[in-house]
């Protein structure tokens, strides 16, 4: 089963390389993993999703990863209400005369398409990955020529601590 792990990590080099040198180790197959900095620029979030047999394998992963000195928070929230997106840049090949129908076909998606070439579109959409796998699906007859995928970024709804609250945790002050 795929689980939802995020990460506060404070920002320095081989934090990455850590988390997935302990994923790789037990064996963890490793869906989507996306980084960037939060608020603080000492510390940078992770999302993970992640394949997991079961409850106490996705326990063991938690643990496993809050061992580590870089890490200040690991949390599973798959079963929390989140707010997760992902973002997908699709190059589909198009001739004049099939433009307007890839057109309308990405519209109802929220999707909009950011460049035009002689024999291509290419389409940038954000959502959930329900939502990038239909309009994928859709695609697909027309043929994708190239297509990268950010993987999935989330987090809780609602009010949470902010990141800035954990800067007291930082090993470097």
């Amino acid at each position: 089963m795929k689980r939802i792990v995020t990460l506060t990590v404070l920002n320095q080099s081989g934090v990455l390389n850590r988390v997935t040198g302990v994923l790789s180790k037990r064996q963890f197959n490793i869906d989507s993993i996306t980084v960037g900095h939060t608020e603080n620029e000492e510390i940078s979030r992770m999302t993970i999703v992640v394949n997991v047999e079961d409850d106490r394998q996705a326990e063991q992963l938690t643990k496993q990863l809050n061992k580590l000195i870089d890490v200040l928070k690991v949390t599973d929230i798959t079963d929390q209400a989140i707010v997760a997106r992902e973002l997908a840049l699709i190059k589909v090949y198009s001739n004049p005369q099939t433009r307007n129908e890839i057109s309308g076909i990405v519209e109802p998606f929220r999707a909009s398409i950011i460049d035009v070439s002689k024999d291509s579109v290419t389409i940038q959409v954000t959502g959930d990955t329900n939502k990038i796998e239909a309009l994928i699906d859709l695609l697909k007859p027309y043929g994708i020529k190239e297509m990268a995928r950010t993987g999935l970024t989330a987090f809780l709804r609602g009010a949470q601590k902010p990141v800035a609250e954990l800067a007291s945790f930082s090993l470097l002050k």
